[in-house]
Formats: structure tokens, sequence, C-alpha cells
């Protein structure tokens, strides 16, 4: 009789394991299902004219942070193709001879901020015990241009997964931060257009972010809606992320790589074409207002995916030293660009 108890036993426990299996199971999956609806939803209403960038990344995190990124295993290649993509269309917007003369601007502030970023990057890495490639991602990222940076930088130096992500992690919550502030702060400080799209070309890490800002100081605080800020912006921040090529050059000297491991970001070329053609083909000027406006929905949802792809686990894989080096470097770069666009330009 015991023995018979104990199968009794043994079998209902199995059956409401496996119910409770059953049960989480069909949880998750309809979880899973409300996030699909959600997400696509959130999509669509991030082509609508009154989302702006910062509303759009602040949607994908709640989303992030919350239901979670149903396509994550997609996030990284959707949003490298439409950033670059979107770019690519700002530049069937903006003149050549009008970029050219933002660049020459641009270049001194490029040469000194890229320099002395990656010098404070590497004594606060030194000072705080950093781990070595985890510091200079970090320095890399915040002196050039962010997740592209990292990214082309990560396999030149061989760092590891855990490493890029880190870096990786910081640059992009710091983005998130600035996609937000800046604008407010310019409109606060009366900076002209132009001071602004210079100021987020220098101090904001990725290309994404830097002409969410400027967008949304043109819609919103530029009542001239000129155009000026985003088209400074992303001339300079462009121009700048050549410099992805020379140091990618030095950190394979420094970390003695000798596998020729190197991005190119091709990307920056159509971009100039796109340019070329704006300027000087008139049958390409009938259409450029259609192609600028595509483009500046895709950078929205470009931002709403960075903020959906941006979890918990994510956070909480940043550690607080390389945190504190990005926060401090984030921040000095910041405040020395916004002395030098109020003072020098």
């Amino acid at each position: 009789m015991l023995f018979i108890e104990n199968t009794k036993t043994k079998s209902n426990f199995a059956q409401s394991k496996q119910l409770m299996t059953t049960t989480n199971t069909s949880q998750q999956n309809t979880r899973h299902t409300i996030s699909k609806i959600v997400f696509i939803f959130a999509i669509t209403l991030c082509l609508m004219p009154f989302i702006t960038p910062p509303v759009a990344l602040l949607i994908g995190l709640v989303i992030g942070l919350t239901l979670g990124h149903p396509y994550i295993h997609l996030n990284k290649k959707a949003t490298n193709l439409l950033l670059k993509s979107s770019v690519v269309g700002l530049g069937f917007g903006m003149n050549i001879n009008n970029a050219l003369q933002a660049g020459k601007t641009g270049i001194l502030f490029t040469v000194a901020s890229i320099v002395g970023t990656m010098v404070l990057g590497g004594l606060l890495g030194w000072l705080f015990n950093i781990e070595k490639k985890t510091s200079y991602l970090v320095s890399s990222g915040t002196a050039i241009c962010g997740g592209s940076a990292i990214a082309a930088i990560g396999p030149v130096i061989e760092a590891e997964e855990q490493q890029m992500s880190v870096a990786l992690g910081i640059v992009f919550i710091l983005n998130s931060i600035a996609l937000i502030i800046f604008p407010v702060i310019g409109h606060w400080l009366a900076l002209l257009p132009n001071q602004f799209g210079m100021w987020c070309a220098i101090a904001i890490h990725d290309t994404s972010s830097v002409v969410g800002a400027a967008t949304t100081y043109d819609k919103i605080y530029d009542p001239n809606h000129s155009g000026i800020a985003p088209a400074i912006a992303t001339t300079v921040k462009l121009a700048r992320a050549l410099w992805i090529i020379p140091l990618s050059f030095v950190s394979a000297m420094i970390f003695k790589n000798k596998s020729g491991k190197m991005n190119i970001p091709w990307f920056i070329g159509f971009y100039i074409l796109a340019m070329l053609a704006f300027t000087y083909i008139p049958f390409v000027r009938l259409y450029s207002d259609w192609v600028v406006m595509a483009a500046k929905k895709g950078l929205t949802i470009t931002l709403f995916l960075i903020g959906a792809g941006l979890s918990k686990k994510v956070i909480k894989s940043v550690g607080f030293r390389p945190v504190l080096q990005g926060v401090i470097l984030w921040i000095a770069i910041s405040l020395t660009a916004l002395w030098a666009v109020i003072h020098l330009i």
C-alpha cells in the first residue's frame, strides 16, 4: 500500500510540475505576443510627424526595460542599416559648398577634441584601474562617433565581447541622456543654430543622437526652422567619423595587432555623392524634400530601436568605474566644446 501511495504521490507531483511548466510557457508566449503587438504599434507611432527623436527614444527605452525587444536578434543589423541609409538620405538636402565651409570650421575642434579625449581617457583609465581595452573603447567611442567607433576599434585591438558590450552600454546610456537634455540646454543658453550644430557634433557620441538632437533643436527652438543646426551637425560629425581610420592604425600599433582588421565607414562616400547630386543636379532637388523627410523618420525609428535594445541586462553589465570614466569624459568634452562654440564661432 505504501509503495502504491508513493507512486501516486510522485505521479501527482510530476503532473503538477508539468502543469506549471505548461502554464509558464503559455504565459511567456502571451507576454511575447503582447510585446510584438506593442512593438509594432510603437514603430508605427514613431512614423507620425508629432513624434520627435527624443520621444521615440523614450518610447523605445520603456519597451526595452519593461516588455523587452521581441526582435533583439535583428536589432543590431536593423539600426546599422537604417542609420547609414538615413544619413545618406539627409545628404540629398545639403549643399556641398555649405558643408565644406562647415567642415573647415569644425576640423580644428575635431582634431583637438579627439586628441584631448583620448589622452584624458587614458589617464582616467589608469587612475581608476579600469581594464585597459575597456577603457580604450570607452575613450574611442567618446572621442569619435560612439558605437561606430567601438565597433571599428574593437576588432583592431582584439577586444572581447564583454569589453565591447560594456563600452557600448555606456555610450548608449549617455547618448540617450544627451538627446534629451542638449536641445533644452542649447535653448537655455540661446545658442545660434550653427553653434548648436557644432556643439552636438563634438559632444554627443553617436551620429544618430547628434542628428536627432540637432533636428529637435531646429524643429522646436529655431524660429526660422532654417535647417542649419542639423546640416552642420551631420557634416561635422561625419567628417569626425573619418578619424576612425587613423585611430585604427594607431590602435593596432599600441596593442601590437598585426591582423590588419579595420572597418572603414564607406557610407560616408555615398553621403558626399548625395550632397553633390543635390548641389549640381536640378532634377534631384525636385524630390529632395521627400527624401530628406523619409531620412529624418528613418533616424527617428533608429533611435527608437536603440532605446528598445537597451535592456536591464545591458545596464547591469556596465561597471561603476567604466561608467565614471565615460561620464567624466563626456562632461569634459561637452563643457570644452560649449565654451569653444560660444567664444570662437
